[in-house]
């Protein structure tokens, strides 16, 4: 059966593998070696000449992660995909096997703050030229684009501050007017809420750590697109760049996680928008940032581009940073944490943590507040979360 007819749900759990090809396993089984026997010394000749289809190395591919890149391609709607020990060994593959001394960067404002700092501090000094600007403003891309424009990333929504990119408009902008490629940092979202490559975007990065594996204990992330760039970005980004190869173990820890990923996003959004409506009704916030919500600027675009507004949302207390420090400390449910996506609910202050990367006049040029505070709804019970939330801001208060 071609599971890519079926839907979303069910190609989660059933997309890049035949158990009756693994002696009638129901789950994938974890394929633990890092290397793989040849019939002949012609047949090894042929797969490293990439001849014919098979295993050679465990940092090239490994069955079991063979199978997740099969369910990630599915479920994104690409030809291929490529996973990684970390969404950072996904994002530095990509650059790496793009971006030469010379070549043009363009980023949006707002980024996670590895990405930033990579982009920023790192890649000027291997001669590569990186311009932050602000994606909302098609203009003010258009003017920057040029023949030396070789990637234009952007994450929509954006950690932490919830700013939405048009992808349609990015894409078809940048298309026009340059050779680079398009790459989404579509992580918020998941395929489940939004899918880049359908809008024009040429390739979807994940940090898979989050809401595709869900809970909490891998460290893992993707590359999505056409299977010509994949196989470059395999075979010279991760072989011989990075080497930022993903374990058997977590690929099988990820393809548990998928299994539930609609129910739990269904849930996470549910939640989420609940609790956006209770921050914004409160006399202690100052601004919720929350797609779901008709204040929010992009309110338009996010019913447009995204099929829910997800699990995560951004708020701005009353008092800046001692408000924001004071919130978090007070939680009792909620906890202290970074990272996002889990069944547990984790708050965290980005200009202390996430984003301190940034320097002060970073955050203040690039929309991070001070005070920002980035909550990622959990799966517990909604009347629980508002109720440790409600305490907390009274803390803030007094």
């Amino acid at each position: 059966m071609n599971t890519r007819s079926l839907s979303l749900a069910t190609q989660a759990i059933h997309s890049g593998y035949r158990p009756m090809s693994h002696q009638g396993a129901l789950n994938p089984p974890i394929y633990w070696s890092s290397t793989y026997a040849f019939e002949s010394a012609a047949q090894g000749a042929a797969r490293f000449a990439g001849e014919e289809p098979g295993m050679v190395y465990s940092r090239i591919t490994n069955p079991t992660v063979q199978m997740l890149e099969e369910r990630l391609a599915a479920l994104e709607g690409g030809e291929a995909a490529l996973a990684f020990g970390s969404g950072m060994g996904a994002i530095c593959t990509l650059i790496w096997t793009l971006l030469r001394p010379g070549d043009e960067l363009l980023v949006d404002l707002t980024l996670y703050g590895c990405t930033h700092a990579l982009v920023s501090h790192l890649l000027p000094e291997f001669g590569i030229v990186t311009r932050s600007l602000d994606f909302t403003r098609p203009e003010e891309l258009r003017q920057h684009l040029n023949a030396r424009t070789r990637l234009v990333l952007f994450e929509t929504p954006a950690n932490p501050n919830m700013r939405l990119v048009d992808i349609a408009a990015v894409s078809a902008l940048v298309h026009a007017h340059s050779p680079a490629l398009v790459a989404v940092d579509s992580t918020y979202c998941t395929p489940c809420l939004q899918r880049p490559l359908e809008l024009g975007a040429d390739v979807v990065v994940h940090s898979l750590t989050k809401y595709l594996n869900g809970h909490g204990d891998v460290i893992a992330g993707a590359l999505i697109g056409r299977s010509e760039l994949m196989a470059q970005m395999r075979l010279v980004g991760l072989k011989e760049l990075t080497g930022a190869c993903m374990s058997p173990m977590d690929a099988f820890l990820v393809l548990r996680g998928l299994k539930t990923l609609p129910v739990r996003m269904e849930r996470h959004c549910r939640t989420a928008q609940a609790i956006a409506e209770f921050l914004q009704a409160s006399p202690q916030v100052a601004a919720v940032h929350y797609p779901g919500l008709p204040s929010h600027p992009q309110y338009e675009l996010a019913r447009r581009q995204m099929a829910a507004p997800g699990g995560m949302i951004a708020f701005d207390l009353h008092g800046g940073v001692e408000a924001g420090r004071r919130f978090i400390d007070a939680l009792q449910l909620v906890t202290r944490a970074v990272s996002l996506g889990d069944a547990e609910s984790l708050a965290q202050h980005p200009a202390s943590m996430t984003h301190s990367p940034y320097s002060p006049e970073e955050r203040q040029r690039h929309l991070i507040g001070d005070g920002l505070v980035r909550l990622s709804v959990g799966l517990e019970d909604e009347a629980d979360l508002v109720a440790d939330l409600r305490q907390a801001l009274e803390a803030v208060a007094l």
